[in-house]
């Protein structure tokens, strides 16, 4: 009698356990995270497509506005378009030149209003530097953006989130030619083309040695069938 109960409780606290633990697991795979290319609005995307041959090169924009009109000739000489990240300061300072990359048919994120390091801020400093971009960009172009690129690359979990509430998507790059601070046209071309392929975000800035790097950049994706397009396009939502 005594192994029986013995071996009832046994059985009793292994069913409990089990329970538990199945709880528990439920639990987790519940919890919010940041994951690549979920199509949430709480993701991160370092990609588009990866098995499609779109790519992009997309534009940080926060200082200066003197090869802006090179770039845009650029693209639209092969009838091309891709996706500018806004920054409010440069928005507030240069309001035609913005006019003019929609004009152009290009796609508009938003870059944060003062170039801060995100990860710093609280919700209400992310919310801050979001919106307020927000509101400029949308007072001169009437457009609502829905695309958020940290500056600096620099995020934190409730960047994302807060991005995310806002209804923005957040997006980083698959490859970064650092054209901000290596001024050769030669080193930009190789980053940005190097391996190559089909949901690449190349990272780049208006720059001199960017535009001087351009068209060979483009000129080389033709040739290897890469379509380029925006971001939205390339990630596909």
């Amino acid at each position: 009698m005594k192994n029986f109960w013995l071996k009832f409780t046994n059985v009793g606290v292994n069913f409990i356990l089990a329970i538990m633990l199945v709880g528990l697991t439920c639990i987790v795979m519940i919890q919010p995270s940041i994951s690549v290319s979920s199509g949430n609005l709480n993701s991160v995307y370092y990609n588009g497509n990866i098995e499609s041959k779109k790519i992009t090169l997309m534009f940080n924009v926060y200082w200066g506005n003197e090869y802006i009109d090179g770039i845009l000739n650029e693209f639209k000489e092969r009838n091309l378009q891709t996706t500018f990240f806004i920054g409010g300061i440069w928005a507030e300072k240069f309001p035609e030149e913005l006019q003019k990359i929609v004009n152009d048919g290009h796609e508009i994120g938003n870059h944060g209003y003062s170039h801060k390091e995100h990860s710093k801020l609280n919700y209400e400093g992310n919310q801050e530097e979001i919106l307020r971009t927000h509101k400029i960009v949308k007072s001169q172009i009437g457009l609502d953006m829905t695309l958020f690129a940290p500056p600096s690359g620099d995020f934190n979990d409730v960047t994302v989130q807060t991005a995310g509430n806002l209804g923005y998507k957040t997006i980083m790059w698959t490859r970064d030619t650092i054209d901000w601070r290596d001024q050769d046209s030669e080193v930009i071309y190789s980053r940005a083309i190097k391996n190559a392929k089909g949901g690449d975000l190349v990272l780049m800035h208006p720059t001199k040695a960017t535009l001087s790097a351009l068209p060979k950049i483009l000129d080389c994706f033709a040739e290897n069938d890469l379509e380029v397009c925006t971001v939205t396009e390339n990630i596909g939502v």
